[in-house]
């Protein structure tokens, strides 16, 4: 493949012997990619405080074919959110949505909607920190729209008939609803009016307009975003970061 120059964001770093560091990012242009930064612990190091996890960086690398680990050469640091990952709160919940990217983000397989997705929610959290979970919602059910995962939850699975905007349904074991008329008053899961209203419009605006349409739904966003975490749970068939630290 050669040399690549793309813009990335970091997810992580770890040490790689003495001197070096193994850096995970997600490329605007290669997806997913795993790179050697050499000589990265030095005190000198050329690389600085380009390689903070959660920073944008534009970055050169040489990608050898049948190697998974690319060379890492040149990182320049276009905008770094060290100040906003300082906060615990928000530090938890950025280690848990690049969890997700790891997870469902194929090796150097591009996917631009994904990545102006992860940068714009990261962007978005560090000028709202008041509002990570309704960043964390977002988020959760992006990517599960981009990987094909996300429910339909526009008409009932039984009958097939569309959900008046006004009714509450049921949730079923599958994450598909049942309308009011099919579904049992025993059914452990209810979803509201409200609640159907965020998922939906949440796929039509940006993170930010989301927040401020949403921002005294605190307990609908909760309730939502538990759903979506139960539904990458069961994709990944174990629990995530987040499901651990609230259980």
């Amino acid at each position: 493949m050669g040399l690549v120059e793309t813009e990335g964001l970091i997810l992580k770093t770890y040490s790689l012997a003495e001197a070096d560091k193994i850096v995970v990012l997600l490329t605007q242009s290669d997806g997913l990619v795993r790179g050697v930064a050499k000589g990265a612990k030095r005190l000198k190091s050329r690389f600085g405080g380009g390689l903070e996890p959660f920073s944008v960086i534009n970055i050169s690398y040489f990608q050898k074919e049948e190697r998974e680990l690319v060379s890492i050469g040149r990182v320049e640091l276009v905008k770094s959110f060290f100040e906003a990952a300082g906060e615990p709160k928000f530090l938890q919940k950025f280690a848990y949505l690049a969890e997700l990217l790891l997870e469902f983000a194929p090796p150097h397989d591009p996917n631009e909607r994904l990545y102006r997705m992860a940068k714009v929610c990261l962007e978005t959290a560090a000028a709202n920190p008041e509002s990570l979970d309704g960043i964390g919602l977002y988020f959760e059910l992006w990517i599960l729209k981009l990987g094909g995962y996300l429910p339909d939850w526009s008409r009932c699975e039984n009958c097939r008939r569309a959900i008046v905007e006004t009714e509450t349904v049921g949730l079923q074991i599958n994450f598909h609803v049942l309308c009011g008329q099919c579904h049992s008053n025993r059914n452990r899961w209810l979803v509201s009016p409200e609640q159907r209203k965020l998922f939906y419009e949440a796929q039509k605006v940006s993170p930010t307009k989301f927040l401020e349409l949403t921002k005294s739904q605190g307990e609908d966003i909760r309730e939502v975003s538990a759903v979506l975490r139960r539904i990458i749970s069961n994709i990944l068939g174990r629990e995530t970061i987040e499901e651990k630290i609230l259980r």
